[in-house]
């Protein structure tokens, strides 16, 4: 009964509820009024994407630099940052796919249309689904230094394109932290840190079902 309690899964769904909660009682916003509420969700949700993304490249890096033989990082270490790499690239291209429908009810709460061609949003889309069937790629073949490579490949493709894009309904820099309203800043910081923690807490759930899986091969 108490098993349940040491579960990643477990903690991840309360975390979630707790994000939920939180976010509906976030500070309104002058322009927007409660409706700025999905907008901070919609934020938290893609940023914590884009750092389980970056998380997944750099442990791809090191895991690669240890099988290429780096004597501080062969063997285990090595092995262990490859997982690590997988569990979050999973957990990456999850938050990432579920922040498009945020990014629609975004859309049609404040600007009372969906706006399907806006440039970033086309662009998201297509990662979207490139990322999703890569990863099912990489989880069919199971070859960790491809794995790794791809994840490391994968952000920095994301990045470059998204510095190249055209804004229209994302304008730079960030209205929240240019808008000189410190209560919406430290609530939005706040929602952040919690997205992040239930995207630490979903990798941790990756990376137990990874094991299980070697244990039952092996």
């Amino acid at each position: 009964m108490f098993k349940i309690f040491k579960s990643p899964l477990f903690w991840f769904v309360i975390c979630l509820i707790a994000i939920a909660l939180l976010a509906f009682l976030g500070p309104e916003e002058k322009s927007l009024g409660s409706n700025v509420r999905i907008v901070y969700l919609h934020g938290a949700w893609v940023l914590t994407a884009e750092i389980a993304f970056l998380a997944a490249g750099l442990a791809g890096l090191v895991g690669l630099l240890g099988l290429l033989g780096l004597p501080l990082l062969a063997g285990a270490r090595a092995d262990k940052f490859n997982r690590w790499s997988r569990a979050l690239g999973w957990t990456g291209i999850l938050f990432w796919v579920t922040y498009l429908p945020l990014s629609l009810w975004a859309m049609q709460a404040n600007w009372s249309g969906l706006f399907l061609a806006e440039p970033r949003f086309r662009l998201a889309l297509t990662f979207a689904v490139v990322g999703l069937l890569l990863q099912f790629g990489l989880w069919l073949i199971h070859k960790p230094w491809l794995t790794s490579s791809a994840n490391l490949a994968f952000i920095i493709a994301l990045r470059l394109a998204f510095a190249s894009a055209e804004y229209i309904m994302h304008p730079p820099p960030s209205p929240i932290f240019s808008s000189g309203l410190v209560n919406i800043q430290v609530f939005f910081i706040g929602l952040n840190l919690l997205t992040l923690f239930a995207a630490y807490l979903l990798t941790r759930t990756f990376i137990r079902f990874n094991e299980s899986a070697i244990q039952r091969i092996n």
